[in-house]
C-alpha cells in the first residue's frame, strides 16, 4: 500500500509536496464536477468530465507510484538491516581491571558508559570502543566484506559496532550510545529515508515550482473570467468550461518534477547508501555535489599504504644482482610488507627464489627501534639492512668505509620521496633498497577527472615538503599540505571556506575531528575512533579513503538528475501551452489558429490528449529519476549547456510528437 506522496505521516496533506497537492484536489473538483453533471448540472459534457477526473487521478497515483518505488529500495535494505539486529547476551564487568566479575545482560539493557568483554565467537553487543585487547573482528553484518578486520585499544582503530562478531582473542568495550542510538538505528532510519530532510536546493526548487504553480492559477482563473466576458461581447457560447480550465492548470503547472523530485531524492541516497556510506543528512549529500575542494589522506587513499621495493641501486663496484642477493637475504625473515616486497623484487628481476634457511646455522637479527635495522648471520657474513644513518654506524664501526656515492644515492631517493635502505655485507656498502609509495593504479585519472569539473584535490601527509611534493607531482594532485597537524588541516579548510570554497575530507583518527567537524562533507572511516564518526556527516562503513572521490559523483549525479528533470518539466510546460491555448480558443480568438501548429481534432481532444501525456511522462521518467542521469565528469558550463540541448530540446519536442499521437488514437476510436 502506498502512501499518497504529498501526505505526511501525520496526515497534513500539501505539507511536503503543493505541486501534486495542487493535481489532487483538480481530481477531487473534476470528480465533483462530473457527479453534479449526473443531475443535469453540467460544465461540460459527462464523459470529458470523467475522462478528465480519471487521468487526473492516475495522474496522482503515479507520483505516488515513483516515490514508493524509490522507498521500497531504502525499505528492503533496511528490512536486511533489522534482521541482523537482534538482542544478545552481554558479559558486563565492572571496570577493565575485574574481568572476573562478569554479569551476564540482555545487550538493550546496556547504557552508555557500560562495559563489557567480548571474547572469541561472541558478538558485539553495542557499539562501542575497545579500551583495552586486541581481536580479529567479522564486520561482514554490516559492511558487507567479508575480510575481517583488528580492532585493539588506543589509536584509530579502536571504535567497534554492534552486531559484529569476535572471530579471535577478546576485546573490553566501553559502551558509547543508549538503546535506540546505536549505529545500526541510525542506518535503519537512514536508508528508511524517514529521516530524509529536505536541502536547501530542494527547498529552493520547491518554492519556485509553488510559485509557478501560484501564477499559472492566477492565470488560469483570469482566461477562464476574460472567455466569459470576450463570449458575451461576440454573442456566442463561451467555449471554455471548469474542466478545460482545470486539465489546463494541470499541464501547464510544473507536475512533472513536481512528481518526481521526492523521487529523485530518495533515490539518491538509497544510491549512497547502496555504496555502503551512511549519510547523517540529505544536506550533506547535496553539498557533495557542489564540492570544489577535496582534501584526502595520501595512506591509504592516494597510496597503497605500505612502501614497497622499487628498484636496487648498487655503490662502490658493487652489482645490482649481488645487491639483490643480500637485500633478499636479509629479508627473509621480515614479514613486514615493505621487507616481502624486497623478496619478491628479487625474485622478479634475477630470478633469486627464496632460501629455506632454518637448517644452515643462520642466525636473523629482528629489526628494533633502537638499531633501526634487520638482517642476517649466514655463512661467515653478516648482512643489514635499515636506516641510512644507522647502517653508516655500523660499518664505521666495524672498520668499512661508508663512500660519498652512498650518500649521494641516499640523498636523491630521500629527494624523490622515496626511503631508502641501505644494505651492507661483511661490513661492506653494496648499495641501497629503494622503497617508495606506490600510488594506486588510476588515481592520477580520477584526480583529472576531477580538475575538468573544477574540483581542487589536496594530499593530507605527515611527510617533510620535499617527499610531500615528490609524491603529489606523482599522483597529480593540485596542492598538498606536508607534516600535517590537527590545527594545520583545520586552519586550511576555515581559509578554503572563508573565501566561498565549500570542502570535502576524510579522516578516521581522533587527531582528524576538528577538521571533519568543520569541513562541509565529513566521511568519517567506520574504523575509525568514536570521536571522528561523531564529528563527521558520513561515515564509510567500507572504511575506504578513496570512497570520498564516488561520494562527490553521487552528489553531482542528484543535482544532474534534478536539474535536468526540472529543465525537461519547464520545457514540456512550454510545448504543451501549444496544444491547449490554441484549441480551446480559437472559437473566441480566431488568430490563435496560427498557433494550432499541431492541427489537433477538437478542443476536447486537444485537452484530453494533453492531460494523458501530462500523466504518461511521469511513469516514463521514473526509471530516469531512480536511476539518475548519467554521470559525466565536465565543467559546470559544459553540462548546463549539454542539458539545455538534450533534456530541454527533448522536452519541447515530446509533447509535439506523442500529443499529436494521442490526439489521433483518440479520434479514430471515436472517444473525441
Amino acid at each position: 500500500m502506498y502512501s499518497v506522496t504529498f501526505t505526511v505521516k501525520n496526515g497534513d496533506k500539501g505539507k511536503d509536496n503543493p505541486v501534486m497537492l495542487m493535481v489532487y484536489i483538480s481530481a477531487i473538483l473534476t470528480t465533483g464536477l462530473w457527479v453534479v453533471s449526473l443531475f443535469g448540472i453540467k460544465d461540460a459534457p459527462s464523459g470529458f468530465t470523467l475522462a478528465i477526473a480519471i487521468i487526473l487521478w492516475f495522474t496522482v497515483l503515479f507520483a505516488n507510484f515513483a516515490e514508493a518505488i524509490a522507498e521500497g529500495r531504502g525499505k528492503a535494505q533496511a528490512d536486511s538491516l533489522r534482521a541482523s539486529k537482534h538482542d544478545v547476551e552481554a558479559h558486563k564487568i565492572p571496570s577493565a581491571d575485574k574481568k572476573d566479575s562478569v554479569t551476564s545482560v540482555p545487550s538493550a539493557t546496556l547504557r552508555k558508559g557500560d562495559i563489557v568483554i567480548v571474547k572469541a565467537g561472541e558478538q558485539i553487543p553495542a557499539d562501542g570502543e575497545v579500551i583495552e585487547g586486541a581481536a580479529s573482528v567479522d564486520e561482514s553484518a554490516i559492511t558487507g566484506e567479508s575480510a575481517p578486520v583488528i580492532r585493539e585499544s588506543g589509536g584509530d582503530r579502536s571504535a567497534v559496532t554492534g552486531g559484529t562478531t569476535v572471530l579471535s582473542d577478546w576485546i573490553v568495550v566501553r559502551v558509547t550510545n543508549d538503546p535506540g542510538e546505536s549505529f545500526l538505528d541510525k542506518m535503519i532510519a537512514m536508508v528508511e529515508g524517514a529521516a530524509r530532510k529536505k536541502t536547501p536546493n530542494e527547498i529552493a526548487l520547491q518554492i519556485f515550482l509553488v510559485a509557478l504553480s501560484i501564477i499559472f492559477i492566477l492565470v488560469t482563473v483570469s482566461l477562464y473570467t476574460y472567455s466569459i466576458f470576450s463570449a458575451k461581447q461576440a454573442g456566442i457560447e463561451n467555449p471554455t468550461s471548469i474542466t478545460t480550465l482545470v486539465a489546463l492548470l494541470v499541464c501547464l503547472a510544473p507536475t512533472t518534477i513536481g512528481a518526481l523530485l521526492s523521487a529523485i531524492g530518495i533515490a539518491g541516497m538509497s544510491r549512497l547508501n547502496q555504496a555502503n556510506v551512511l549519510a547523517m543528512s540529505g544536506r550533506a549529500i547535496e553539498a557533495a555535489g557542489d564540492v570544489d575542494i577535496l582534501m584526502l589522506d595520501k595512506t591509504g587513499t592516494i597510496t597503497l599504504g605500505n612502501r614497497q621495493a622499487s628498484d636496487f641501486i648498487p655503490v662502490d663496484g658493487a652489482s645490482k644482482e649481488e645487491l639483490a642477493d643480500a637485500a633478499q637475504l636479509s629479508s627473509l625473515a621480515d614479514e613486514t610488507p615493505e621487507g616481502r616486497s624486497v623478496v619478491v623484487l628479487a625474485k622478479e628481476l634475477f630470478g633469486i627464489r627464496e632460501r629455506n634457511l632454518t637448517d644452515s646455522n643462520a642466525e636473523f637479527i629482528p629489526f628494533t627501534a633502537k638499531t633501526r635495522m634487520s638482517g642476517v648471520n649466514f655463512g661467515g657474513s653478516e648482512i643489514r639492512k635499515g636506516a641510512a644513518d644507522s647502517v653508516k654506524e655500523y660499518v664505521l664501526a666495524n672498520g668499512g668505509v661508508y663512500s660519498k656515492e652512498c650518500e649521494k644515492v641516499v640523498l636523491d631517493v630521500s629527494n624523490k620521496g622515496g626511503t631508502p635502505l641501505v644494505v651492507a655485507k661483511g661490513h661492506k656498502i653494496f648499495g641501497v633498497i629503494y622503497l617508495k609509495d606506490i600510488i594506486k593504479h588510476g588515481v592520477k585519472e580520477k584526480f583529472a577527472d576531477l580538475r575538468k569539473m573544477g574540483i581542487k584535490t589536496i594530499m593530507i601527509t605527515g611527510d617533510n615538503p620535499v617527499t610531500a611534493a615528490a609524491i603529489a607531482a606523482e599522483a597529480g594532485v593540485d596542492d598538498f599540505l606536508a607534516e600535517a597537524t590537527p590545527e594545520g588541516k583545520l586552519n586550511m579548510i576555515r581559509d578554503y571556506q572563508s573565501k566561498g570554497h565549500l570542502v570535502a575530507m576524510t579522516g578516521d583518527g581522533t587527531n582528524d575531528a576538528p577538521a571533519l567537524a568543520q569541513a562541509d562533507v565529513a566521511v568519517a572511516m567506520n574504523s575509525g575512533t568514536q570521536a571522528a564518526k561523531e564529528a563527521g556527516n558520513m561515515v564509510d562503513l567500507d572504511s575506504s579513503p578513496t570512497k570520498l572521490i564516488d561520494i562527490v559523483r553521487i552528489g553531482k549525479q542528484l543535482l544532474m538528475t534534478r536539474g535536468s528533470l526540472t529543465t525537461f518539466s519547464i520545457a514540456n510546460d512550454v510545448a504543451k501551452y501549444f496544444a491547449i491555448i490554441p484549441a480551446l480558443f480559437m472559437g473566441l480568438y480566431p488568430g490563435l489558429s496560427a498557433l494550432n501548429i499541431m492541427g489537433l481534432t477538437s478542443p476536447q481532444s486537444a485537452v484530453l490528449s494533453a492531460i494523458i501525456y501530462n500523466a504518461l511522462i511521469i511513469v516514463a521518467l521514473i526509471p530516469l529519476a531512480l536511476r539518475g542521469v548519467k554521470y559525466r565528469e565536465v565543467s559546470a558550463g559544459k553540462l548546463l549547456s549539454r542539458n539545455l540541448l538534450i533534456y530541454g530540446l527533448g522536452g519541447l519536442a515530446a509533447p509535439f510528437v506523442f500529443v499529436k499521437l494521442i490526439d489521433m488514437i483518440i479520434t479514430a476510436l471515436g472517444l473525441a
